[in-house]
């Protein structure tokens, strides 16, 4: 997803080499799994992988010129639309999430017997559960864009290595196994947003420490955030009973 086939090209390609194996585990568990909740997970799994990596992924690679004109012809400071674009991404891939839990009964379970959204509720799960904890990440990055020139590769590698960091703190080790799915899960929220920022900005070139900093920086200002939803109001984690099946 870079212009230049420098090493940056060359880990997206590997991370989309390992994503495209995880798909394809997940569509022979989909039709193969002999547990209908498996095999329902599953099948959630490759909607989002197929609708939100495969088809989102190819329309931002091929429209991102396009889209990067209309962006800039925005009378607004460029920080604050790389905030709200890739708040509007993060939306987007929650419509996918939230429209493959609540195809369960499709799937051929029971609505809430498996799922991938903490809630049923698209309002619920961006405003208590998922997005809003992303949007403190996005005004970090704007930060860090506009003091250093990570290229938007280095954002797309970059903060899918967050998400995956946050998947894992969240749900457990076995998302490390995952790093090449949530790599382009968590990537594409914020590779078009990075795209479109102008590239004449005042910036120095981030050093090794900075490309480091970079993927634990933006987990800083969502420490508060989560403390509110969770502490303050004492919202659930989740809205369904624990999934159980068998592999």
């Amino acid at each position: 997803m870079t212009k230049s086939r420098g090493p940056l090209h060359y880990f997206i390609l590997v991370f989309g080499l390992w994503a495209g194996l995880i798909l394809l585990a997940a569509t022979f568990m989909a039709t193969r799994a002999p547990d209908p909740i498996v095999r329902a997970l599953f099948r959630m799994v490759c909607g989002l992988g197929y609708v939100w990596i495969v088809a989102g992924g190819i329309t931002s690679w091929l429209w991102r010129d396009r889209i990067r004109t209309v962006v800039q012809s925005i009378n607004l400071d460029w920080r604050l639309k790389f905030i709200l674009f890739a708040t509007l991404m993060a939306m987007l891939e929650e419509v996918v999430t939230t429209t493959m839990t609540n195809l369960a009964p499709v799937f051929g379970v029971r609505m809430g017997a498996v799922y991938i959204t903490a809630s049923g509720n698209y309002l619920d799960v961006v405003l208590f559960h998922s997005v809003i904890v992303l949007i403190p990440e996005f005004i970090a990055w704007a930060w860090l864009l506009s003091r250093y020139d990570f290229s938007p590769g280095a954002v797309f590698l970059l903060y899918g290595l967050t998400g995956t960091l946050g998947e894992t703190l969240a749900f457990g080790p076995q998302n490390i196994g995952m790093l090449g799915f949530w790599m382009f899960v968590y990537g594409l929220m914020v590779y078009l947003p990075a795209y479109t920022i102008p590239s004449d900005r005042s910036v120095q070139k981030p050093g090794v420490l900075t490309y480091l900093s970079a993927c634990v920086l933006p987990f800083l200002p969502v420490i508060p955030v989560v403390l509110a939803i969770t502490k303050g109001f004492h919202h659930p984690g989740f809205h369904f009973p624990p999934i159980h099946g068998r592999p």
